[in-house]
This record gives structure tokens, sequence and C-alpha cells, in this order.
């Protein structure tokens, strides 16, 4: 097993590009498949979540009069929840798609597995009816869990460790790749979605996958050989374990579900409120395990120490942003003027925004961060977590206006919602990508691929917590919840800055 790795780790450095060689923007040419499959995973996944609530609402008491026919007509708390529930679950499921990247399939091999089953999902999803659209749903999470930890330590395998000056700079041009393909799908598939056909928005978003997944597969070969690797196979005893254990959880929810709706019980609620649970319990249960872990070094436990306070930041973070897709989706579409200088266009062209801003705002950032380190005056990772706690929380104060606006019945400008969105994306440039690429310097040998599922868990955290509180009978379109979250977010971000010294003295030699 070591010999394999020793031997995997001396092939990866043979994908570092020679002088004069062909690169991708000056990065490895391994960079250009990930980027295209992760620009059309996340063109179907954002194109499926700018939908999800309007379809979920559309022809319910919630909807406006002229919404599209044929949606789930539910009530908008109960969208809400589900929403929440759902992006937290694909987020969730990072975690053991890492432990398949590193134990079972390797990072390669996951991917493209996870791509045919997010594509099917959305081929579910495309399927008129209940039953359909929540089996869609669990797919696209399920497969959306196996790609996403696996496709960004691919990221990291194609450079000469995590002192490589080009790594950061690799990994901001992966994710302005996230925000070209979460830029067009809104336009595509929320379009065809809210103005023609649900179902056929769906479909245009498993064409999308299918596309990513050609793309994959066409560039194998330019992808560092340790890709390839599974670190840490599992042992026949290993295996014959994990899968009984899987059946036993299976088996026990099986029974207790089908007894819950056997009895005539069940509701939303019966899933929505245990799945969110678990969303809040497991994040801070495989932390736990992994920071108690006997077989880690001494400076690896100490990193871990010094992770879980970006962790809980992130935790913190992801709770506010990610209302793009509910609380904002919702006040989109029945709150907000639906047309710029007489030019009509669906609420679903909002979850566009955020990506617009990301690929004009992404290059400011890249050049002042290089600018100033080139000054020896960059902030360091755990001071720009703190600015991006600082800013997320001052686009909820100013989302507060707006709302108190809307109150009386007005439709407010859609300016209101461009501006928070700008607020919001200069806050997400200063977590997201920095986190990404912190995370593979921080993470343990034995947890390579699983760590970056633990970064995702802080998505899951923050979503589950919102769906906890909207079942809990908390109003997220009401401006004191509002102005709780942007106090919470900011006060979160001043106690990452005064404890920085400590934090980076648990980072070791991270920076």
């Amino acid at each position: 097993m070591a010999s394999s790795l020793t031997k995997g780790a001396a092939e990866q450095e043979k994908t570092s590009p020679a002088p004069g060689g062909k690169t991708f923007f000056g990065h490895p040419r391994g960079l250009a498949p990930l980027f295209m499959t992760e620009m059309w995973e996340r063109f179907s996944y954002y194109g499926m979540r700018a939908l999800l609530v309007v379809y979920l609402m559309a022809g319910g008491p919630d909807a406006k009069p002229d919404s599209q026919g044929g949606g789930l007509a539910m009530p908008e708390a109960s969208s809400y929840a589900i929403y929440g529930v759902y992006v937290g679950m694909v987020y969730l499921l990072a975690m053991p798609g890492g432990w398949f990247g590193d134990r079972v399939w390797g990072p390669r091999k996951t991917v493209a597995v996870a791509a045919g089953v997010i594509m099917t999902g959305h081929l579910a999803l495309a399927i008129p009816g209940k039953p359909t659209f929540f089996a869609g749903l669990a797919l696209v999470a399920i497969g959306s869990g196996l790609l996403k930890a696996n496709i960004s330590t691919m990221v990291g395998h194609l450079y000469n460790g995590p002192k490589d000056p080009r790594r950061d700079g690799g990994f901001t041009i992966f994710y302005i790749g996230v925000n070209v393909g979460a830029c067009a799908a809104p336009l595509i598939i929320g379009t065809v979605g809210q103005k023609v056909n649900w179902h056929l928005g769906f479909a245009i978003a498993a064409v999308g996958m299918g596309l990513g997944l050609l793309f994959f597969l066409l560039g194998t070969r330019h992808l560092s050989p340790t890709s390839s690797v599974v670190p840490k196979p599992l042992t026949a005893a290993e295996r014959k374990s994990t899968l009984t254990k899987a059946l036993l959880w299976f088996a026990a929810a099986a029974v207790f579900y089908g007894t819950v709706a056997g009895t005539g019980h069940f509701t939303q609620k019966w899933a929505t409120i245990p799945l969110a649970l678990l969303g809040v319990i497991i994040p801070i249960t495989v932390l736990t395990r992994i920071k108690r872990d006997k077989e880690l070094s001494e400076t690896e436990q100490t990193k871990i120490s010094g992770y879980i306070w970006f962790f809980v930041a992130a935790a913190v973070f992801w709770m506010i942003f990610d209302q793009a897709g509910s609380t904002m989706s919702s006040f989109a579409e029945k709150k907000t003027a639906d047309n710029i200088f007489g030019l009509h266009f669906p609420s679903t062209w909002f979850q566009s925004v955020n990506p617009v801003w990301v690929m004009a705002i992404a290059p400011i950032f890249a050049f002042l961060w290089l600018w100033l380190a080139r000054r020896d005056r960059e902030p360091s990772t755990t001071v720009k977590f703190s600015m991006a706690m600082v800013i997320i929380g001052a686009s909820f104060f100013v989302f507060a206006i707006p709302m108190a606006m809307a109150s009386d019945g007005t439709k407010v400008s859609p300016a209101w919602l461009l501006m928070i969105y700008m607020i919001q994306t200069m806050g997400e440039l200063c977590l997201s990508p920095v986190g990404l690429s912190l995370t593979t310097k921080m993470a343990p040998q034995k947890y390579a691929s699983q760590m970056m599922g633990v970064w995702f868990l802080a998505v899951t955290a923050g979503d589950c917590t919102m769906t906890l509180l909207t079942e809990a009978g908390a109003d997220l379109n009401g401006t004191g919840v509002i102005l709780g979250q942007a106090a919470a977010a900011t006060l979160a971000g001043f106690a990452v800055w005064m404890s920085r010294k400590r934090i980076e003295g648990l980072m070791g030699d991270v920076r």
C-alpha cells in the first residue's frame, strides 16, 4: 500500500507542465476537464435549484396568480424546509462521497459514476408526478455528494504539494467554472422551466450533466495518476461490515417509515425534521471523531483544532448565503418588480446574479491578493474568513430595508437584490475558494478526500439549521429574523478576528 502511494505521488510530480509545454492558463492541462465537468455539473444543479422553490409553490396558495400551473402547490414554509433539507443533503453526502474516493473507487472512478447518477436524477425530475420528483431529488443529492469532494481533491492532485504557488490560482480558475455554469443555468433552465414547461427545464439539466460526463471521460488522460489511486482500500472484512451496517440502517428506516405511513401519521415534517437534525448532528460527530483519531500525529490533530474555527464560521456564512434559493427567491417572485427598462424576465433570472458578480469581481480579488502578497500585506486566511462573516451579515442588514418597503404590498426595484447579491459575492470570495484550498492544505493524509466532504458539511449544518428554524415556526420573511441572522454573522466575524492569533498558532505551517 505504501509503495503504491509513493509511486502515485512520484507520478503526480510529472503532471506539472514542463517549461514551454501546453498548459491551461498557466496551469496543468488536467485542470481543463475538471473545469468543464464542474461547470456542467453546476449548470445542472443550479438550474434545478433555481426552479425548486417556485416549482414547489406553483399553483398553491402562496403562488403568484400568473404562475405557470403544474407545480406541487406547497405552502411557502414547506417549500423552504424541503429546499433547505435538499441542499443540506447534497453537501452532507459529500462526506460519504469522499469516503468512497478514499476507500472504494478512488476519486476518478467516483466522479464518473456520480455524473451518471446526477444525470439519471434530472431525468427522473423530468417525469411529472410527486414520486418521480422526490426520487429525482434523492438521486441528484447522492450523485452530487459523490462528485463534489472528489473532483476538488483531483484539482489538488494536479499540483506539487500544498506549497505550490499556483495552487490557490488553480482553485480560483476552477471556481470560475462553477460560476459560469451557475450563471447560465437559471437563464436557460429557469426560463424554460418557469415559462414553457417545468419538466422540460429539468430535462435540460440532465443534458448539461451528460455533457459534463463526456468532457470528463475525454480528458482523463491529462489527470494526475494519483486520482486513480485508492488511498486506503477497504479490506474484505471492512467491506462486509460496512455493507451489513448499511443494510441494517436501511431496513430500520424502512420499517419505521412504513409504520408511520401505514398508520396514517406521515407528514412532510416526518422527513424534513429528522434529516435536518442529522444535518446538524453528523458534522459535529464527524469532526469529533477525526479530532480524537489516535492515528493522527500531534501536528495533524492541532491543525484539526484550528480547522474547527473555520468550519463554524463557514456554517454561519452558508446559513445566510444559501437563502438565495429560498427566502430571496420567494422575495424575487412575489415582492420584486419583474422588469428593468421595460424588459420583463422570470424571477429565476435573479439566481444568475451571484455568479455574474463572481466572474466580475473574482479577477479583481485575485489581483488584489497578489498585489498585497508582493508587498507582504495580504490578509491571512483567518482575517479573510472574518471579513466574509462581517460582509454576509451586512448583506442581510441591507436586505431588511427592501423587506420593510415591501411589507405594504409595494414591489421593490430589482436594484435592491442586485446590490445584496454583490455584497454577498464579496463575502463569498473571501471565504469559499480560500476555504477549499485551506482544506486541502490542512487535511490529514488519512482523510484526504474525506476532508473535502467535511468542508461541505459546513453548508449542511447551516442549511439544516435554517430548516429547523422554519419547521419551528420562524418566519424567514420577517425583518426580525433577518436582522437576527445579520447580527449573528457579524458577531461571529468579530469573534474570529479577535481570536486570529490563537487560530493561526493552531494552523502550524499553513497560511
